[in-house]
């Protein structure tokens, strides 16, 4: 099996709203590090572990009696394709770290089937960033990263870890699956922080 799964076809024309070296497709490619994992709602867990260890938890239930926010953003994948105006619906990392007590720098997030990606905590602040439960009005398909995903689309899309399961805040950055595989460890779509060094 593949490490990354095929999922598009075609190419289209960039323009002026695309960060440079992006194409612009109007599908929605699917491109996974390894299989896609199937969680029941009832089975999924949202766990915030914050760098002195304390944990804060919701399940789907507590997920879904918080505010929820209509998203609609550009999303760019570090494989060049870019699909605009995309609609999400979701809850913000504000509201659900607005209690969490922490002085950390970092946050890495995890997803069931074992996917990391590292980013800088205020990346997932100040109404950049959600855990994301529908896509184009309908609940988010598992090859999409449902039943939930986080959302942070100013970055390349790998960023925006599938199938989220929590997020670990630390005071150093730790490198994720892709990063410790030579990508950027931060992932600006406008500078073309494609790969370690860019």
């Amino acid at each position: 099996m593949g490490i990354v799964s095929p999922g598009f076809t075609g190419r289209r024309g960039g323009g002026k709203d695309l960060p440079p070296g992006q194409y612009l497709t109007h599908e929605f490619p699917v491109l996974s590090a390894g299989p896609t994992p199937h969680i029941l709602t009832d089975h999924w867990e949202f766990t915030v572990t914050t760098e002195t260890g304390e944990k804060y938890k919701w399940d789907w239930a507590a997920l879904m009696a918080l505010p929820a926010e209509e998203i609609t953003k550009d999303i760019h994948c570090v494989t060049r394709w870019s699909k605009l105006q995309t609609t999400w619906k979701g809850v913000s990392l504000d509201t659900l770290l607005a209690d969490v007590e922490t002085g950390a720098d970092f946050a890495m997030a995890h997803s069931y089937g074992g996917y990391t990606t590292n980013l800088p905590l205020d990346d997932l602040l100040d109404g950049q960033s959600w855990i994301a439960y529908e896509y184009d009005g309908e609940p988010l398909d598992p090859e999409h990263g449902g039943p939930a995903r986080l959302l942070v689309p100013h970055l390349y899309f790998w960023k925006s870890a599938k199938w989220v399961r929590g997020l670990v805040l630390s005071d150093t950055e730790d490198l994720g699956f892709w990063e410790t595989a030579g990508y950027h460890e931060y992932g600006d779509p406008w500078k073309e922080q494609r790969y370690a060094g860019d």
